[in-house]
């Protein structure tokens, strides 16, 4: 069975089926929290956890699973939690390289969520299938879809592949599930299709331009990378068009006009919303540009307070990049107006 024949069956399910959607915005009591947190307290919000170093993928344009490292033990990880917890921290984001991976998920979800923490995951959707079942303590779910007919060219599998688990996970998942598009030279063709397949999916979708790592060979940037400048801009605007027209883009008008342009005004206000943790426990700045700022060892409070200063001068020499979360959330920082109307937390 192709992709096609599960969206044409997913499409004739939903003419006699209706399904509720929960709102995807936090409660006001959890947005109070965040506000006191952040602006009052000036802690971080979001444990953003790279909570193990394998892959069961190769992308050419990812350098996160070149190097397999230390994870920490799944008791570390339990106190990594209770000192995110006991620091205000009050989301937790499990990613990269691949979290399925990781055979006790289901048991840090649980044990983050009886926390009170609110629980995401970021997966590339291989296994998903087979574990959405053991998830019952995942609040959000986005998995990485960056095309349609490129999707293998893109990734190295088809997208037949990951289709029955996004649908499975789509009708277990408690909020919307996201699907999160990486633009690329590669793709800007499949862009409205995948829109217009998130809608009839009944899902969200987000977008954000492909970062060119340093780490990735010269090569692979003139096959992935945005070259055509004139078809992206194109591209990127038929993305705010149908944004109106009401189709599910959470990114807000101000993102995608800025990736739009390629422009990178605006002040970056991610290491002062996320605490950035890799596989092995090192504190890092952010996680684009990968700056150790200090160890869970040292305590997390005492990271934070230790290099508040070292932190501020990253972020003031920092050249930024258009990562979605990072950008959105800095301008939520600043209260943008626009994008507190029109940027859905996910």
């Amino acid at each position: 069975m192709n992709s096609c024949e599960l969206f044409n069956i997913n499409r004739d399910r939903k003419k006699k089926q209706s399904r509720i959607i929960p709102m995807t915005k936090y409660s006001p009591l959890i947005a109070a929290k965040a506000v006191w947190q952040l602006r009052i307290r000036k802690q971080p919000f979001v444990l953003s956890h790279a909570i193990n170093s394998r892959c069961n993928m190769k992308c050419s344009f990812c350098e996160y699973w070149k190097t397999e490292g230390e994870e920490m033990e799944l008791t570390d990880i339990f106190k990594l939690l209770d000192q995110a917890r006991a620091f205000g921290i009050l989301v937790y984001n499990a990613w990269t390289v691949e979290p399925l991976l990781r055979e006790d998920l289901p048991e840090i979800l649980a044990y983050a969520k009886q926390l009170g923490m609110v629980t995401s995951l970021i997966t590339n959707g291989l296994l998903l299938e087979k574990r959405i079942g053991e998830l019952k303590d995942l609040d959000y779910l986005s998995v990485s879809v960056d095309g349609t007919s490129s999707y293998k060219d893109i990734r190295g599998i088809s997208l037949d592949r990951i289709m029955p688990g996004i649908l499975k996970a789509r009708d277990m998942i408690r909020n919307p599930l996201l699907l999160n598009c990486v633009i690329s030279g590669k793709n800007l063709d499949d862009i409205e299709e995948l829109i217009t397949m998130a809608k009839e999916l009944d899902v969200k979708i987000s977008f954000e331009p492909l970062y060119e790592f340093k780490g990735i060979d010269r090569d692979t940037w003139e096959n992935m990378g945005i070259r055509d400048t004139e078809k992206y801009r194109k591209t990127v605007g038929r993305i705010m068009e149908m944004k109106k027209e009401g189709y599910p883009i959470i990114n807000s008008y101000t993102y995608l006009e800025m990736i739009r342009d390629l422009r990178t005004e605006f002040i970056c206000h991610a290491n002062d919303i996320i605490l950035n943790v890799t596989a092995d426990g090192t504190i890092e700045n952010c996680r684009v540009h990968r700056a150790p700022i200090g160890h869970i060892d040292d305590g997390i409070a005492n990271v934070w307070k230790n290099t508040r200063e070292l932190r501020k001068d990253m972020a003031y020499k920092c050249k930024k990049c258009l990562f979605s979360g990072y950008v959105e959330n800095s301008l939520m920082y600043n209260f943008n107006l626009e994008v507190a109307q029109h940027y859905e937390l996910m």
